[in-house]
């Protein structure tokens, strides 16, 4: 028995092993394969703390709103890193069965700690297991977060440990009785019942029983080594090792999440030079090599959990895009591709392949069929990803904020979309006219610069604009940016109007670019179109820097991300903030108070770029709830979990005509809390919720007083007096 059990033990462990050891360096070299992305090991103190506290706290899933599962995840983790000790000593016991470890082996803090995180793990383990079994695709259908998942996988994983966790225990009830005879003790507070199956066998009987189970926990392990070491794309097991790399290597060392600013356009690791690129500069992502060393990483980190899937708008109205199986759909093209990839295959900017003959001769059929696939492509183009998958994101970053080990979803779209526009002139046609208007007018709807200043005439106090009013901006406190929309769309104007009456009563000293503001590039840049932002970007930035710019303040949230976190990319540096910010601050300091009561239920939409980009959630609300008579009714759906108004990632000048339209989505939920005024902080979304409103209107659903409003024109509302009547 003794003799088989050592045999079996050790034969499976080094097979194990070395498949274990195979797979890591095909992956390391596949991993880094990538392009370089730098900037991504400055403050590694920083980085390291951050780590330390995301899997010690398990904040990221706790931030998802699953604190239960986050729980039982932790203990099954904790419990995967401890007992990694009880697999030294099963192979201690197929020599001796009373093996320990020196020196802590019999130490009894460490056999209490040991025999505790197993049961916790047990009992995590069985609740995510049941968790799963409860929301199986089979039924919930796309409302399931596993839906696209490899179940077997999973389901292989959790019983491998409920199977490991069950032999631990077994052993230490039979180390209990061998040793003691069965007796309670603190070296074995939880196995003591387990003892009791146990008691009066024969000693021969109890080392057989412990050559048996040693021996299955060992196999139980290395199979489990061996399949995910046949299995480099098992994203549910792998993360065990990755997560802890990806999360210390996230794009931003202060440990937030990767939203904000896009990344600059990278060629090999080096900004590209839109007036003189490279002959060999690479424009955005046509295949998967095109990606970097992070963005494979990402693609192996993947675990599978869906959560990205759960919030993402596009999926919750009946599209194709899902985060999740866009994560999985690269990294398994990744590893299909691998050996074309690993044997020096690949192809220059003119389609050449790179390597020899002779070098892919090894390389399987299977691999270079893999390797002729369009990454962005309809299905009878054999495509990887459809192009309805890739152009119905909003960008809003719900994605990135769920997910547990800080895959950057956004950045990758971005990238795609980067070589389908600038390489491929492939994006939705509606979008074209939204980008040569911005080339030619600077603005999405193609008015007239002069048509920037309209909103001015209407008025009753003077606004002053630089260069007219003011030489520069060294003379007031505030830019008001006023954007876009806020310029030129009638709702927007209504929110620039009462914030600027707002700033006039408050006795806030500002200007405005008039003529001389652009757009932001925002719009340009989220479709893909680089070279279109980094124009207007520049444009802007010397503008602003020859208006002496410090403070500005925006309205729009899109051009509020663009000034404060993308802009400096390009030299442009400014105190930027949003305009709720320094409304809620002007009434703090008393320059600004709410009087008239607005007896209305509302509810507020969280702006995507507002809230989830730049974590600016309190100030709108401290608006509201400073203005007599204001309800606010959270929605479901709200802050880090706030669902997009469907406008953002250029998808306000795009159609949406595959399943329900967004805004219809946000607005249902919206009135489920029984409001009288929807109101948000954002021009996009000022437009998009209103237009489903007007529909609803129009179909008698809602009404006729029903509105959406930004908290400015609530605020402005408040702080005006009614006027007396004799």
């Amino acid at each position: 028995m003794q003799l088989a059990a050592i045999i079996i033990s050790l034969g499976i462990a080094v097979v194990g092993l070395a498949l274990f050891g195979r797979v890591i360096q095909r992956m390391y070299k596949l991993i880094t394969a990538g392009q370089p992305a730098p900037g991504r090991s400055g403050n590694p103190v920083g980085r390291t703390a951050n780590l330390v506290k995301e899997f010690g706290a398990h904040t990221r899933l706790a931030r998802a709103g699953k604190r239960w599962i986050g729980a039982a995840h932790w203990t099954v983790m904790v419990s995967f890193g401890l007992l990694f000790f009880t697999l030294i000593t099963a192979f201690g016991q197929l020599f001796q069965v009373t093996f320990q470890i020196p020196l802590i082996g019999r130490w009894w803090p460490f056999e209490f700690l040991t025999e505790l995180f197993t049961v916790v793990g047990f009992i995590g383990i069985v609740f995510l297991t049941i968790t799963r079994l409860r929301k199986l695709p089979s039924r919930q259908g796309r409302k399931s977060r596993f839906f696209g998942s490899v179940m077997w996988q999973a389901y292989y994983v959790e019983y491998t440990i409920i199977g490991v966790l069950i032999c631990i225990m077994i052993l230490r009830g039979l180390e209990c009785v061998l040793e003691g005879g069965a007796r309670f003790s603190i070296h074995y507070v939880f196995s003591y019942p387990i003892a009791q199956l146990f008691k009066g066998l024969s000693t021969q009987s109890l080392k057989n029983l412990i050559w048996f189970f040693a021996t299955l926990k060992i196999v139980i392990s290395f199979a489990w080594m061996i399949t995910i070491s046949l299995n480099p794309n098992m994203g549910v097991a792998w993360h065990r090792f990755l997560a802890f790399i990806n999360i210390w290597f996230k794009k931003k060392d202060d440990g937030g999440t990767a939203l904000g600013a896009l990344n600059p356009m990278l060629s090999n690791g080096q900004p590209i030079d839109f007036e003189d690129p490279k002959d060999d500069d690479v424009f955005g992502v046509g295949k998967v090599e095109d990606f970097t060393w992070k963005g494979l990483l990402d693609f192996s980190t993947c675990t599978e959990c869906g959560r990205c899937q759960e919030q993402c708008p596009a999926w919750n109205t009946e599209k194709p895009l899902s985060p999740k199986l866009l994560m999985l759909t690269l990294r398994d093209h990744a590893y299909a591709k691998a050996p074309y990839l690993l044997a020096g295959g690949g192809k220059d900017a003119e389609g050449k392949e790179l390597a020899s003959t002779e070098q892919l001769a090894g390389v399987p059929a299977a691999a270079l069929a893999e390797a002729e696939r369009p990454l962005i492509g309809t299905l009878d183009e054999n495509g990887l990803i459809d192009p309805d998958i890739l152009w119905s994101c909003t960008t809003c970053g719900a994605c990135v904020e769920q997910c547990p080990v800080d895959i950057e979803h956004v950045d990758h779209i971005i990238d795609m979309r980067r070589y389908q526009v600038m390489i491929e002139s492939s994006f939705p046609s509606e979008a074209g006219t939204m980008l040569k208007n911005l080339e030619n007018k600077g603005n999405p709807w193609g008015m007239a610069a002069k048509a920037r200043l309209d909103w001015t005439k209407e008025v009753d106090f003077k606004v002053p604009v630089v260069g007219e009013d003011v030489e520069d901006l060294s003379e007031v406190e505030y830019l008001y940016w006023v954007g876009c929309a806020g310029a030129l769309e009638d709702r927007a104007k209504k929110t620039t109007k009462a914030f600027t009456e707002l700033l006039h009563i408050a006795g806030v000293n500002f200007a405005v670019l008039g003529t001389g503001e652009s757009c932001t590039g925002d719009p340009a840049r989220r479709l893909g179109n680089e070279f279109l932002f980094q124009m207007l970007a520049a444009q802007n930035v010397e503008v602003l820097n020859e208006a002496k710019a410090t403070k500005i303040v925006a309205t729009c949230p899109h051009c509020f991300n663009s000034l404060a976190n993308e802009y400096p990319q390009l030299g442009g540096k400014f105190e930027v903030i949003h305009h709720t910010q320094l409304l809620d601050s002007l009434i703090q300091d008393g320059k600004l108070t709410p009087v008239t009561p607005i007896d209305q239920n509302i509810t507020y939409h969280d702006p995507c770029y507002l809230g989830r980009h730049n974590k600016v959630y309190t100030p709108p609300r401290e608006i509201i709830a400073k203005v007599p008579g204001l309800r606010n009714t959270e929605m479901h759906r709200c802050k880090e979990k706030g669902f997009c108004c469907g406008a953002g990632g250029a998808r306000m000048w795009m159609e949406e005509r595959i399943g329900k339209r967004i805004n219809t989505e946000r607005v249902d939920e919206a009135l489920s809390t029984n409001p009288d005024v929807i109101s948000t902080a954002c021009p996009y979304c000022l437009v998009m919720l209103g237009d489903s409103i007007t529909a609803r209107k129009q179909a008698g659903e809602v009404p006729e007083s029903m509105e959406v409003v930004d908290v400015a024109q609530l605020l402005l509302k408040s702080v005006k007096q009614p006027v007396a009547t004799s």
